[in-house]
């Protein structure tokens, strides 16, 4: 049933999967899997200088949001098809919600892991109700044995990401999101065969058209960003984030992601790290690694700007506010951005009352210093000034010192404990390093 077919394979993978699939998926399975809670973390928002909202799949009964396209899948099956059962190759959360799901429904389910597989996995799988057979070294000889066992038994093969159905049922947790927050302006979803972010970005890309669908793959399995973006890298390693740890992205997936994403990211292991103890630390949740991708994601973009403002030898800028009376209640900034050529090619910097700490996407993207480093004058405004300074010394290291009435501000540089006299120079600011206790 779920694996590709030729029609399906010369149809447009679009018109596999459709707002109404998903829509569709949520109503089937309803009652059946938890509604899990949406709630917006404030001190990863003033870490990141972002509004950062998690969605909490950990609550499912597998502690993953994978049982949503199993139960989809298995919904879908007739009669005769449930009494035959269906069979999966996976040693992670897609065995143990199509497992739990199937003996919930009374469909047999056969779950073929390679026989390097923790035995912690397989008992897991076989405790929800799944029959677990080991099978050749690799994931590959395992899929590959489940394919034939398919053939041999009669079963129904339930792709754990490249399939409509699959996918679909992934698809309604953005519609869960979006139904209790419709102002998102960026979805974070992590990718590893492709069928979460294919389900939502349908979704997401139906009911807001405008909202930027960004990716997530760990560095070291950067298959589905290969696939859509051209640029072949290696792929394979020990990776923290094991649960989209995948080489072979989806046929379906890739051609969904490949029109309706628009930035696939990766990110390194010390972030997903990171990331993963920032969630046990402040939102007091154990997380997998694949589940902390997103917020990796978002420190990966603080870090990538901090690189360049850091090959400029330190942390610098300098500004001016004033109040405006047109803007009551907010402050003017000016902000003198130190641009610099990168790897990535020119780059400069702003803070903007919408997305404070974001990257300009104007003028200060197309400046050009044949010196590879000046000054951009550019105008913004911020909710405050001591909002921005807070933003500057949390995020990027900034330890401001403000003059007296607070009109005028100069930003001395401090990166890890050395200064620069390159920032003396140019700003004519104080190189007196800023006090750390301030920020507590």
């Amino acid at each position: 049933m779920t694996k590709a077919s030729p029609v399906r394979a010369a149809t447009k993978a679009t018109d596999l999967l459709t707002l109404d699939d998903v829509r569709a998926a949520a109503a089937r399975i309803e009652g059946a899997v938890v509604r899990t809670p949406m709630l917006r973390s404030q001190t990863l928002s003033e870490i990141t200088g972002a509004d950062i909202w998690l969605k909490f799949e950990n609550h499912q009964f597998t502690a993953a949001y994978k049982e949503r396209g199993a139960l989809n899948a298995l919904l879908h099956l007739d009669e005769e098809q449930r009494a035959r059962g269906v069979i999966a190759a996976s040693a992670g959360n897609h065995s143990q919600g199509l497992s739990y799901h199937g003996r919930r429904l009374g469909v047999p389910v056969t779950i073929v892991m390679p026989e390097t597989t923790p035995s912690v996995k397989v008992m897991q799988t076989q405790s929800v109700g799944g029959d677990v057979v080991l099978f050749g070294e690799t994931f590959d000889e395992a899929y590959a044995h489940a394919l034939e066992l398919e053939q041999e038994r009669g079963l129904t093969f339930v792709h754990p990401f490249d399939d409509p159905l699959v996918a679909a049922g992934q698809g309604t947790v953005a519609l869960e999101m979006l139904a209790e927050k419709d102002d998102f302006d960026c979805l974070v979803v992590p990718i590893g065969g492709g069928g979460l972010m294919s389900g939502m970005a349908t979704v997401a890309k139906a009911l807001k058209p405008e909202i930027e669908m960004v990716g997530v793959q760990a560095e070291l399995y950067p298959s589905m960003y290969s696939a859509v973006t051209g640029d072949d890298r290696p792929c394979g390693g020990d990776t923290l984030a094991e649960g989209i740890a995948v080489k072979a992205p989806g046929a379906f997936t890739r051609q969904i992601i490949a029109e309706l994403v628009d930035e696939v990211l990766l990110v390194k292991e010390s972030t997903l790290e990171h990331s993963v103890s920032l969630l046990l630390q402040i939102e007091k949740t154990v997380v997998e690694g694949a589940g902390a991708a997103g917020l990796a994601a978002r420190l990966l973009e603080q870090a990538q700007h901090a690189e360049w403002q850091r090959g400029h030898g330190g942390i610098f800028a300098k500004a001016e506010f004033e109040r405006t009376p047109a803007e009551v209640g907010k402050q003017a900034l000016r902000m003198f951005v130190p641009v610099v050529h990168t790897k990535r090619g020119v780059a400069g910097f702003f803070f903007t009352r919408q997305n404070p700490g974001r990257r300009a996407k104007g003028p200060v993207d197309e400046v050009d210093h044949p010196t590879g480093g000046g000054y951009h004058e550019v105008d913004a405004l911020v909710e405050g000034r001591d909002l921005f300074l807070d933003r500057c010394a949390a995020v990027y290291g900034l330890y401001p010192e403000v003059a007296a009435g607070g009109q005028r501000c100069q930003f001395p540089t401090h990166l890890d404990g050395q200064l620069s006299g390159r920032h003396e120079r140019q700003t004519g600011g104080s190189t007196r390093p800023g006090r750390r206790e301030d920020l507590d």
